[in-house]
C-alpha cells in the first residue's frame, strides 16, 4: 500500500473555482483500480495550502491513475486556474 501526498496553493480569490474540481478529480480517482481513499486537508496556519492524502494498493494503480487522460484533463484545469502549482510525494509503509 502506498500514500501519496499532493500539495497545493490556492489563493482564497481562486476557492471557489477550483474546488469543485478537487471533487471531480477525487470522484473519478474513486472509480480506479486500486484506489482505497483521500483525504482532502487545508492547512491551519496557511489557509491557502491544501494537502490531499490519497491511498492506493500499489504505486503502479497510482502511476496508472496520474498517467490517465481523464485525470491529465482535470489537472489540466487546476493547472490553469493555479499556474502549475501542485507538488507530489508518495511514500509506502516499513523500511
Amino acid at each position: 500500500m502506498i500514500k501519496v501526498f499532493i500539495k497545493r496553493h490556492v489563493p482564497a480569490e481562486k476557492g471557489k473555482e477550483i474546488l469543485p474540481l478537487f471533487k471531480k478529480m477525487r470522484s473519478l480517482a474513486m472509480e480506479q483500480q486500486g484506489y482505497i481513499s483521500g483525504e482532502t486537508l487545508r492547512n491551519y496556519n496557511d489557509p491557502e495550502e491544501y494537502l490531499v492524502i490519497s491511498v492506493w494498493n500499489t504505486v503502479d494503480d497510482w502511476q496508472s491513475w496520474l498517467q490517465s487522460r481523464e485525470r491529465q484533463q482535470v489537472q489540466e484545469e487546476i493547472d490553469a486556474i493555479l499556474g502549475g502549482r501542485t507538488e507530489y510525494a508518495v511514500y509506502h509503509h516499513g523500511l
